[in-house]
């Protein structure tokens, strides 16, 4: 965590869509609660299932793909789904599994090894693992073109755990700082390099598992489709009205709204952009071509009825985690806007299925802190030098009811 505060130092820029945590599962880790199991007694009554996913590499010949099929049947696995990636020295196949129980997976892993299996990898799966791969590409393929902030979150539905960091041109500085990436990409094992539109770079890292040449096309089909179509940010506007009548508009933001946020920056006082930015006032305006870029997140943006803006929320990937933050204008404060701009925040976490929320402010900004509070969700509390990062869990949020979907209004508390 304080880590991030270093690279931020170093680079003058937040950390994009890089994790703070290792990516990698602990040894033995699949999500599952193991018990001792193995291959069911011929007649036994069929227990529960459970869906895994399976990767392993077999020899690129016949006959080994039916000998890996038969030693799962000897222990009553479905196979739902099968997909194939052909190497140089042999074939992935990565396979869809109904389970009976919640075996060990020594047991599994164990079965395949004897039937010529290797370097196998297991976790468990889901309903949303049942569509098959040309519908969910298609899917993935709908939700980036439709959304710029939707293509980190499109790469880790489609690669399962992994880590992705979007790395700027340029430093704050102007100095450069993102590597060279050659347009057709790079694919290095546990790693993958593509080029950013912006000039920058993309790189995504799993090191739990290598990377297939089947991955690496599709990973780039989707780069590539966001690259071609631009900027884009659906298009909603929402009412919130506050306490005393004053009607505002709540909706997406972009770069094309950078003018609007730096002239709002130069109405709010030194003391709420350094609550805001843990740092030197005077670099605040140079991290809004960051902030506002859908590529690093998502920002909602709140202006009055003349279209003058008076405060931003930033929700930033950070891999399983997202960060929050929020601006509030001076003369706007204390109306319930900072909470109203967190709640929706925190609710786009959960909808994208980010496991936790965290702000990073100062000890004394009690105006964050109480906006954390009035969430209603379990908080986790880290303080280092009077720099405070508090952490929430997004599921557990319970929204009020909405209104009729189109125009919604909202009392600010």
């Amino acid at each position: 965590m304080w880590r991030r505060a270093a690279d931020r130092l170093a680079t003058g820029l937040p950390r994009g869509w890089s994790g703070r945590q290792e990516p990698a599962p602990p040894p033995g880790d699949t999500g599952a609660t193991a018990s001792p199991a193995s291959a069911l007694t011929e007649g036994a009554a069929l227990p529960d299932t459970t869906l895994w996913r399976m990767r392993t590499t077999v020899r690129d010949e016949p006959g080994s793909l039916a000998e890996l099929c038969q030693a799962l049947a000897a222990h009553r696995v479905d196979i739902l789904s099968l997909q194939t990636h052909p190497l140089s020295d042999g074939t992935v196949d990565e396979f869809l599994l109904r389970v009976p129980g919640t075996p060990d997976r020594t047991v599994l892993t164990g079965a395949v090894a004897a039937a010529g299996g290797r370097d196998t990898w297991l976790e468990r799966a889901d309903a949303h693992d049942l569509v098959d791969a040309p519908a969910r590409m298609l899917s993935l393929a709908t939700r980036t073109a439709l959304d710029s902030a939707e293509l980190p979150l499109s790469l880790r539905q489609l690669l399962g755990r992994c880590t992705i960091h979007s790395v700027p041109a340029r430093t704050l500085k102007g100095e450069p700082l993102a590597e060279r990436v050659p347009d057709e990409g790079v694919l290095e094992d546990h790693i993958m390099k593509f080029r950013d539109p912006s000039g920058g770079s993309i790189t995504i890292e799993r090191p739990q598992l290598p990377f297939t040449p089947t991955e690496f096309a599709r990973v780039r089909a989707l780069v590539e489709l966001d690259a071609r179509l631009g900027q884009r940010v659906p298009e909603r506007r929402d009412t919130l009205t506050l306490s005393e009548g004053a009607p505002l508009t709540v909706r997406r933001a972009d770069t094309s709204d950078l003018a609007a946020a730096r002239e709002m920056h130069d109405r709010c006082s030194d003391r709420t952009l350094s609550l805001r930015y843990n740092g030197p006032v005077q670099d605040s305006v140079r991290y809004l071509d960051h902030l506002l870029s859908p590529r690093h997140g998502r920002t909602l943006a709140v202006e009055t009825a003349s279209g003058r803006l008076v405060a931003l929320g930033h929700l930033l990937w950070d891999g399983d985690e997202t960060e929050v933050a929020l601006l509030v204008e001076d003369a706007w404060q204390h109306r319930g806007i900072g909470a109203e701009l967190l709640e929706r925040l925190v609710a786009m976490a959960a909808e994208t299925g980010s496991e936790s929320v965290y702000a990073i402010t100062q000890a004394s900004n009690t105006g964050m802190v109480a906006a954390m509070r009035g969430l209603g969700l379990p908080l986790d509390y880290q303080i280092e030098e009077g720099t405070l990062v508090i952490t929430a869990r997004p599921a557990g949020l319970r929204r009020r009811p909405q209104p009729v979907p189109g125009t919604r209004e909202t009392a600010g508390r």
